[in-house]
């Protein structure tokens, strides 16, 4: 079943909101009325929360490692990167992202010849640009102790089996390293999904955007944003909820030992 049809269809939800007083001064019936326009537009939040961690995951797995190693030419490059992004705001960011992306491919256009139909970019793709840098900027540090956390003889163990870098960092160090990880990372997730209420400034209309459009259409600004907040607050919930969940089942349990052993070593 579709948000869509989940949103408006819920006629139980109508009758029962037609029982909320209205008031004059402040609604309640206003805050709950708009939660089902809101839940129309959550796919679209959610869609630039998913896109954004996994792009901002895969680039700050990047930055962890360029970080760690430290070549010559990449490793510069990478810290004033990062620095950039950490003391910019990520509203900026999004901007320069808006209005950046179109210029530079303007410029391929025309000193290259490229044929870019620029127009035809959604918003999206920048919006999900910019949550996706300013996410690796943060979570590579966290990666990054978390890489470095892991056992080292594990490591040594891997690569005296024969395996590569690249092998020992995707069957030793990166699995190690996500349980470390897990529960920063959760919480950078929440962060992201709350961060793109900032998309409406690039035109994409997701539930914050819907909450200023209720909200012109009755002057209730109030009531519109404690719907969105409330809904904000019930699936930062159920992230971290869901974060749990993944926490306790990659956790390593710590190997028991009886009280025989422990008698029969005494001895």
């Amino acid at each position: 079943m579709s948000f869509t049809i989940l949103a408006t269809g819920l006629s139980w939800y109508d009758k029962l909101v037609e029982k909320i007083p209205e008031g004059r001064l402040f609604s309640w019936r206003a805050v709950f009325d708009a939660i089902p326009d809101l839940l129309e537009h959550l796919p679209t939040t959610l869609g630039l929360t998913l896109a954004g961690a996994f792009f901002g995951l895969i680039l700050a797995l990047v930055f962890a490692i360029v970080k760690i190693n430290r070549p010559k030419v990449l490793y510069p490059i990478q810290a004033v990167f990062v620095s950039f992004l950490r003391g910019t705001p990520i509203l900026v960011q999004l901007m320069l992202t808006y209005y950046g992306i179109p210029l530079f491919l303007k410029f391929l256009k025309l000193k290259y010849g490229f044929d870019l139909n620029i127009n035809a970019i959604p918003a999206s793709v920048f919006a999900v640009t910019a949550f996706a840098f300013n996410e690796a900027a943060y979570t590579s540090e966290t990666i990054r102790a978390a890489i470095q956390a892991v056992n080292v003889g594990e490591i040594e163990a891997a690569r005296s089996l024969g395996m590569t870098s690249f092998q020992v960092y995707r069957r030793v160090i990166i699995p190690n390293a996500a349980v470390i990880a897990i529960p920063t990372l959760i919480n950078s997730l929440i962060g992201l999904t709350k961060g793109t209420s900032l998309a409406f400034n690039a035109g994409i209309v997701e539930m914050f955007a819907q909450a200023q459009i209720l909200g012109g259409s009755d002057y209730r600004y109030f009531e519109r944003y404690i719907s969105v907040a409330l809904v904000y607050w019930i699936i930062s919930i159920i992230i971290e909820q869901i974060g749990r969940l993944i926490e306790k089942k990659m956790a390593i349990e710590t190997p028991k030992i009886s009280q025989d052993t422990i008698t029969g070593d005494i001895r």
